[in-house]
């Protein structure tokens, strides 16, 4: 396991000193990809706080409820009006 340790600076409620400790795999693929991108594996942990606080925060994805019924189908009017009757 791995910690990783953020000091407070500055005057105000800026940044806050913080310990989290996660599996060394996931720090070293962590370290890799800030490598990478040319960012601070302390920019690449806000920018993932960030997005998942913002995916949580989201309003509920929009379900339509089951509005069907138990029937048998087109009536027998149906049947025979054809599609564009119906569009009607």
């Amino acid at each position: 396991m791995t910690t990783l340790l953020c000091r407070r600076a500055g005057t105000g409620d800026d940044i806050v000193r913080i310990s989290i400790k996660i599996p060394d795999s996931l720090w070293k693929e962590a370290r890799r990809v800030a490598f990478r991108d040319g960012v601070t594996v302390r920019e690449l942990v806000e920018q993932g706080l960030r997005q998942v606080l913002q995916q949580r925060n989201r309003p509920a994805r929009f379900k339509l409820r089951n509005a069907s019924f138990k029937g048998k189908g087109l009536s027998a009017y149906g049947k025979k009006s054809g599609w564009e009757r119906l569009r009607t």
